[in-house]
């Protein structure tokens, strides 16, 4: 069952507070230390294929740390080789489609779970919505589901740098998330998040998806001890 909206909800840009909270990052990172014995308690993987898929800007080497823990509990963990993400999603979303394509052939054609980042969620909610044969499973990371850029603190200048409008592009965004997604959907965000505005990274248009608070900053949820804790327990259900 797909859930349909007339037109797209609105929602306020994170506040400058929270965009100077961004710089908590690192300190979630070494936090890690703390969460040790938890994050050794957290449930075993059955081997299963995860794809890891950066945010904008960033590139596989962002998503290391998160991949060697879900390796740590036993998961078959693949980064999307495609290089830095520049954000361009119609092109991305087809080559991040083969790529899923080629990691489940070499594991026998069993479907592989995709985690996102940031806009590296929008990029796996695509391909789930495009590759329904290869995708197990999607959880994504404070990924700005509705509105695509436009509720975020870098909307302006990623419109800018990629020339689109964002009222348009926001209607598209719209349009493809209408359609729903078959697979399990997991979204994960903070209300502190100082990039995308945390109620844009609420899914309500699938009935499935299940929408999970953490409390840390945007740029840290990949290195989130508490993430990583919710990430094993959605794997791990």
């Amino acid at each position: 069952m797909n859930i349909e909206l007339t037109k797209p909800p609105q929602f306020s840009k994170p506040s400058l507070f929270d965009m100077l909270r961004e710089v908590r990052a690192p300190f979630e990172f070494a936090s890690v230390a703390l969460h040790f014995h938890a994050l050794r308690q957290a449930p075993r993987g059955n081997g299963r294929a995860v794809l890891l898929v950066p945010g904008y800007l960033a590139d596989d080497h962002s998503m290391r740390p998160l991949g060697a823990y879900l390796k740590y509990l036993n998961y078959d963990v693949y980064y999307t080789e495609l290089g830095r993400n520049m954000g361009k999603i119609n092109t991305d979303m087809m080559r991040l489609g083969d790529r899923v394509e080629s990691v489940s052939q070499s594991v026998g054609g069993e479907k592989v779970t995709l985690i996102g980042w940031s806009l590296g969620g929008v990029l796996t909610r695509e391909v789930a919505r495009l590759f329904p044969d290869v995708v197990q499973e999607v959880i994504t990371l404070g990924t700005p589901i509705v509105g695509g850029p436009k509720f975020t603190s870098v909307g302006k200048r990623y419109a800018k740098r990629n020339n689109i409008d964002l009222d348009e592009f926001e209607l598209d965004v719209h349009q493809r998330n209408s359609i729903g997604l078959t697979q399990p959907v997991t979204s994960i965000y903070s209300k502190s998040d100082g990039v995308v505005a945390w109620q844009a990274s609420v899914d309500k248009y699938n009935h499935q998806a299940i929408n999970i608070e953490v409390n840390g900053s945007h740029m840290g949820l990949g290195v989130n001890p508490k993430v990583w804790l919710t990430i094993a327990d959605v794997l791990g259900s």
